[in-house]
């Protein structure tokens, strides 16, 4: 086994005295899940002596619980990048990931920094220098702002929806913390809007349309996965939010603020 999926195991390994299984959650919000079936399992592995390991085997579907916990973090995030949902069930419910924070700022910085960038190249400015730059400082900030009520706005549609239509998603209460969590995490692809822009070149209009669907595609998987309901519901769910978002933008236009929103940008083409 390698020193990644060595490392993957830390957080369930035992004492090395005799055998130890997985530690058990304490609550059903933190049980494990088999990534195959999305079945509740009480531990991943047994760890016996001299470091013998035993991969939990499934009661439901007769597989390995979560066979990632062998598997390089560079071969998880290459299939969670492929957007499947084995990979996602092992990131959102076999692992402690607490970086959804970090990462959700990062990724409102990166969105906003595309934005400026856009208001900038659009701007012709004759005002003195001083007050250029803090015209242009305020501008990122602003756009940071909007950028961050969008995504709040988009977050809100999708919770509304499925909480109408919670009858239909499962017998019992969405846990919609895991799955704001999930939504953040899923939103990793908007740091791939920097690159895009520092190399600018002719298709970078076709890029940023592309990472548009790379992170939509991710969240509609991140919402199934996480609730465990059918495609349709995801991407009536994820349609919800694209809708409501609209309307704010559009609200925002029809006031006459630049709000340098996606739409805007992912349709120019005059980079």
């Amino acid at each position: 086994m390698g020193n990644g999926g060595r490392s993957g195991l830390q957080q369930g390994k035992g004492n090395m005295d005799g055998v130890a299984a997985t530690p058990t959650a304490a609550s059903a919000s933190c049980q494990y899940r088999c990534i195959e079936c999305n079945q509740e399992a009480k531990e991943l592995y047994r760890d016996y002596n001299h470091g013998v390991l035993k991969i939990t085997i499934c009661k439901s579907c007769q597989k390995p619980v979560d066979k990632y916990i062998e598997y390089d973090p560079v071969i998880i995030l290459i299939n969670a990048i492929l957007c499947k949902a084995q990979a996602y069930r092992h990131i959102l419910f076999n692992t402690q990931i607490n970086i959804h924070g970090k990462l959700c700022i990062f990724c409102l910085l990166c969105e906003a920094y595309l934005r400026w960038w856009q208001l900038q190249d659009s701007n012709q400015n004759t005002a003195p220098d001083d007050l250029i730059r803090y015209a242009k400082e305020w501008d990122f900030y602003r756009m940071f702002a909007i950028a961050a009520l969008e995504q709040t706005v988009y977050f809100i549609g999708i919770f509304t929806f499925l909480w109408v239509e919670r009858p239909m998603t499962a017998k019992k209460k969405p846990n919609f913390i895991l799955l704001l969590k999930a939504l953040l995490l899923s939103s990793y692809g908007k740091l791939l809007l920097i690159p895009a822009v520092i190399w600018e070149h002719d298709y970078t209009p076709l890029c940023l349309k592309l990472i548009k669907v790379f992170v939509l595609t991710s969240n509609f998987q991140a919402i199934r996965v996480t609730l465990n309901i059918n495609r349709k519901l995801s991407f009536l769910a994820m349609v919800s939010g694209l809708l409501l978002e609209s309307i704010m933008v559009y609200f925002f236009q029809s006031m006459e603020w630049d709000v340098g929103s996606d739409y805007a940008i992912y349709k120019s083409q005059d980079f």
